[in-house]
């Protein structure tokens, strides 16, 4: 009698984001994780519901082929590298790139992950949200009176 293969339980997949405002949440209140070929976008809902997960592609990156191609790459790295390390109360909404219909797969893994550690790094140096509204520091200027002295 053949083996059936181990198949991932639903479970570990978390559940799909179908709303406009549940994707224009975490896109205004969520952190960001860019990477070459997917930029991720990481909201904590402050709830134990379990994690949802969106997928968007826009004509900017390809006709129809091409995004679709690309959001199935997309739903089957959610459903390989983020379905087992996905926490209870986080939406992540994977938005694709020009080349992820066409990256080597080893590549768009890597920068999922390297996306998903950008998202979930509390203290990253170029992080224009808490810089929002504020103004550079200011440095201190010599007034130059073209060389003449009083």
């Amino acid at each position: 009698m053949p083996q059936a293969e181990p198949q991932i339980s639903k479970t570990s997949i978390p559940d799909m984001m179908t709303k406009r405002h549940q994707f224009m949440t975490a896109s205004k209140r969520g952190d960001k994780g860019v990477a070459s070929s997917v930029i991720l976008q990481l909201l904590c809902r402050q709830d134990e519901n379990p994690p949802r997960y969106g997928i968007t592609a826009s004509k900017k990156i390809g006709n129809a082929v091409i995004r679709n191609r690309a959001k199935r790459r997309l739903r089957e790295v959610v459903r390989m590298a983020l379905g087992p390390q996905a926490q209870h109360g986080y939406d992540y909404v994977l938005i694709a790139r020009h080349n992820t219909a066409t990256i080597a797969w080893d590549r768009l893994l890597g920068d999922f992950n390297k996306a998903l550690s950008r998202a979930q790094d509390p203290h990253k140096e170029n992080d224009r949200k808490t810089n929002k509204g504020q103004f550079p520091k200011a440095t201190s200027f010599k007034k130059n009176d073209g060389g003449q002295s009083s």
